[in-house]
């Protein structure tokens, strides 16, 4: 294979000149998996880029991007790519205006598998949501599975990535947004009135929501629990919950 080609293998693009050209063309890059212990010639000038631009940048065993790029010449680098562009926090709440209706969020907090988001991401679609916020780091990108697994609700959806959530919630309050946070020890889901606006953050199966962004929820929802088994998956929680607001909403 020659020296720079790269290899697109479904989200993925290797090789330093490859890399560097999708750096300079402005697509959505997901983040960019180094080897660990490259550090020389233009790798330097890939980190600096995505430093300027604020791409997240892994360390990664040699191996596994042997694996990833199947044996291809990658020189120490590979990016991962977008499947979707996203969208800001504004153009989601200009949409929910355009159409004449109180917003309607998702708030995905710490969601590092694709099935999740993609499961998560077409049950929005289906409620009537006018947009899902993620975070940049700690969380799984609009990738090929997430788009394979919205079964095309992607196309559909604004998606806002942001740097930090604490911070987007602050902002969302300020604009007469009550932000529920789906944990447990809350109030039961379908008790909870969900009128006006409304932000729903849904946590991660392991850790749930993280500590700073349940302090700046509003209010806690809760799904009552009679198993063994005392959590659910979050696609499902987040699914059961949104249907609520959407039961609601229509008057049901």
């Amino acid at each position: 294979m020659p020296k720079d080609e790269n290899v697109n293998n479904d989200n993925l693009i290797i090789g330093r000149n490859a890399v560097l050209e999708l750096l300079k063309s402005g697509r959505e890059v997901e983040n960019i998996l180094i080897a660990k212990g490259e550090r020389e010639g233009s790798i330097n000038r890939i980190i600096a880029i995505c430093r300027e631009r604020g791409i997240v940048v892994k360390s990664v065993d040699r191996k596994k991007l042997d694996l990833m790029s199947e044996n291809a010449n990658h020189q120490g680098v590979a990016a991962n790519v977008s499947a979707h562009s996203y969208s800001t926090v504004n153009e989601i709440l200009e949409y929910a205006k355009g159409k004449n209706e109180q917003p309607f969020i998702v708030i995905c907090d710490g969601i590092e598998d694709s099935h999740n988001l993609g499961a998560i991401i077409r049950s929005a679609e289906a409620c009537g949501v006018h947009g899902i916020i993620i975070p940049k780091r700690r969380s799984s990108g609009l990738n090929f599975i997430v788009a394979k697994t919205s079964c095309g609700a992607l196309e559909y959806m604004r998606v806002a990535r942001v740097s930090n959530l604490a911070s987007t919630i602050d902002e969302l309050k300020k604009k007469n947004i009550w932000v529920y946070c789906a944990d447990m020890d809350g109030q039961t889901w379908c008790n909870t009135d969900f009128s006006g606006g409304c932000a729903l953050v849904v946590g991660s199966e392991g850790r749930g929501v993280s500590r700073l962004v349940k302090e700046r929820c509003d209010t806690t929802v809760s799904l009552p629990m009679r198993g063994k088994v005392n959590s659910l998956n979050a696609s499902v929680a987040a699914g059961i919950i949104m249907y609520e607001v959407t039961k609601q909403r229509l008057g049901l």
